[in-house]
């Protein structure tokens, strides 16, 4: 079993690649010279989500970092934007060489506990009341288009309240294949709107009171849209990326963005 130091360094072994590869240089060219460095501090944030601990309180007494938890903190959210290069490339990669068969769906983020919706301020500029499979919940939603490898390609936020097929065009408009997405999806415009001869289809499984006859090969095709919540699983049970704690909107989308570059990194 590897150790926190040996995932740790992995991790940061993994972030200097990408930032030779994309050529990304963080220069800090006033005040002091910083204690940790940005690939060292978008590490750290990566072993969080992979870890799936819950703070950054307990990364930086884990590791004790030669700078103040503080500056960690804000050094974390700081090179978010680095952490979101990286994603892209990765998606871009991941899009090149994806397989022809490709999974679209939603999943409810809330970001804070039901209860508290009404008083909660940090997120209220994105966040919306929505209702869900578990029920209702006040917070954000994220759609992923992943192919039939469960790699993921594209990613959107958006609020609980959001149109899905509205996302859905947007985020997968420089994609090609055969796209299956669930009955939400279901509409013919969408269908016509998004489809291109012999390069991009639209199949949205039929809800069950709809008087719609599936081929075996459709029924078969439906069936694969049950990867994409395996996705969805290992984000938030394992990656950390549903979470209360933040208090402010830089660290809420700092821990969103971490979670997904620890998860498609593996």
């Amino acid at each position: 079993m590897k150790t926190s130091i040996q995932i740790y360094s992995n991790m940061v072994a993994k972030v200097k690649f990408f930032f030779k590869q994309l050529h990304l240089n963080i220069s800090k060219s006033t005040g002091r010279k910083l204690a940790i460095s940005p690939e060292e501090t978008i590490a750290l944030s990566l072993f969080k989500q992979k870890q799936n601990i819950e703070t950054k309180k307990s990364v930086w007494e884990i590791f004790n970092p030669k700078c103040s938890y503080k500056t960690l903190v804000v050094n974390m959210n700081r090179w978010t934007i680095w952490t979101l290069l990286i994603l892209q490339s990765i998606f871009r990669w991941n899009q090149k060489h994806a397989h022809i068969v490709k999974h679209t769906d939603s999943t409810d983020i809330p970001v804070c506990l039901t209860k508290n919706g009404k008083r909660h301020r940090t997120m209220s500029g994105l966040s919306t009341w929505a209702h869900g499979p578990k029920g209702w919940y006040y917070g954000l939603k994220m759609s992923i288009t992943t192919d039939l490898k469960r790699n993921m390609l594209a990613v959107r936020f958006g609020s609980g309240s959001g149109n899905d097929r509205e996302t859905f065009k947007t985020m997968n408009k420089d994609l090609l294949g055969i796209f299956v997405a669930d009955a939400c999806y279901i509409s013919k415009d969408l269908e016509k709107e998004f489809y291109i001869e012999n390069k991009r289809i639209l199949f949205a499984k039929p809800r069950a009171n709809m008087k719609r006859i599936a081929a075996e090969w459709q029924t078969a095709l439906y069936n694969t849209r049950m990867q994409i919540e395996l996705n969805f699983r290992s984000l938030k049970m394992f990656y950390g990326l549903e979470t209360s704690l933040p208090r402010s909107i830089d660290g809420y989308l700092a821990n969103y963005t971490h979670s997904l570059l620890a998860y498609v990194l593996g």
